[in-house]
C-alpha cells in the first residue's frame, strides 16, 4: 500500500529579521499517512504539532524538507514547493482541514456552512442539505440551530460546525487539529465513532488530539515530536 502523504525532513522556522532572530517551529519530521489510517501526533506544547498541518495544508510555507502528496491518479506533489493554483486545487477536492477555530460568513445558516463544500464541489443544494443535516443530528447539535448563524454559538457548539463541515466532503487526506476541543463525552464519543467509520471509506488522516485515550482509541501510527533547537542553536547552525 502507498502512502497518501510522506513528510521527509520538515522543518518550520520563524525570521523576526528586525531582531535578527530565528524562531524554531518544528524541526525535522518524517512521518508517513496511509489510506484507512489515522497517523497522530503527539508530543509537548512547542513540539510544532500544528505548524506540521499548516505546512502540509500550506498555511505555512516550509523553511525546508519534502511533503510528498500522491493523488488519486497517483501523481506526486510536493506541497513544500507547489504553486499556488496546485494548493488551491488540493484543497478543494482532496486535503481537509478541521482547525480548533470556525471561521465562516458571519450571516449564514450552521446548515449551509456545513453543506458548503459539498456545493463546491457540484451537488445540488437539497442533497447537500440533506446530508448536512443528518450530520449536525448525528453530532448532538439542536435543529433550532441549525438556521442560526454559528457566530452566536458557544465553543462547543461552534466545534462541532466545524468538525461537521470538515468531514462531509470526505476529502482523501483530512488533517484534524484537537477535533475535540470544547466538547462534551456524549459527543466525543459520537466523534470517534465518526472517524472510524471515515478511517473504513479509506480516508488518510494526520490529527493532533489533546488527551492521550483518544490517540490510543484511533491513532494506527504514532508519531512523537521534539520541541525544536531554541532559537540560538538554530542561529548558530545556519552561520555555519
Amino acid at each position: 500500500m502507498q502512502a497518501v502523504l510522506k513528510i521527509e525532513a520538515l522543518s518550520k522556522h520563524f525570521q523576526l529579521h528586525e531582531q535578527g532572530k530565528l524562531i524554531p517551529s518544528c524541526a525535522n519530521v518524517d512521518l508517513e499517512v496511509y489510506p484507512g489510517e489515522l497517523t497522530a501526533l503527539i508530543g509537548p506544547t512547542g513540539a510544532g504539532k500544528s505548524s506540521v498541518l499548516k505546512c502540509v495544508y500550506r498555511t505555512y510555507i516550509p523553511s525546508s524538507g519534502r511533503i510528498l502528496y500522491r493523488d488519486g491518479d497517483g501523481r506526486l506533489s510536493d506541497l513544500a514547493q507547489a504553486s499556488e493554483y496546485r494548493m488551491l486545487e488540493l484543497r478543494q477536492d482532496d486535503i481537509g482541514f478541521v482547525t480548533q477555530f470556525l471561521h465562516c460568513l458571519p450571516r449564514k445558516a450552521a446548515l449551509d456552512v456545513v453543506a458548503e463544500p459539498l456545493l463546491a464541489r457540484g451537488e445540488s443544494l437539497e442533497a447537500a442539505r440533506r446530508m448536512a443535516a443528518e450530520l449536525l443530528a448525528w453530532l448532538n447539535v439542536p435543529e433550532r440551530l441549525w438556521g442560526v448563524p454559528p457566530a452566536t454559538f458557544s465553543g462547543g457548539e461552534k466545534q462541532r460546525i466545524n468538525l461537521a463541515r470538515g468531514l462531509i466532503a470526505r476529502p482523501r487526506l483530512l488533517l484534524l487539529d484537537e477535533p475535540t476541543a470544547s466538547l462534551d463525552p456524549a459527543t466525543t464519543d459520537r466523534v470517534v465513532e465518526l472517524i472510524g467509520r471515515i478511517k473504513g471509506e479509506g480516508i488518510a488522516m494526520l490529527a493532533i488530539f489533546h488527551h492521550p485515550e483518544l490517540v490510543h482509541r484511533l491513532a494506527d501510527r504514532v508519531v512523537e515530536l521534539t520541541p525544536p533547537l531554541v532559537a540560538a542553536e538554530l542561529l548558530e547552525i545556519c552561520a555555519s
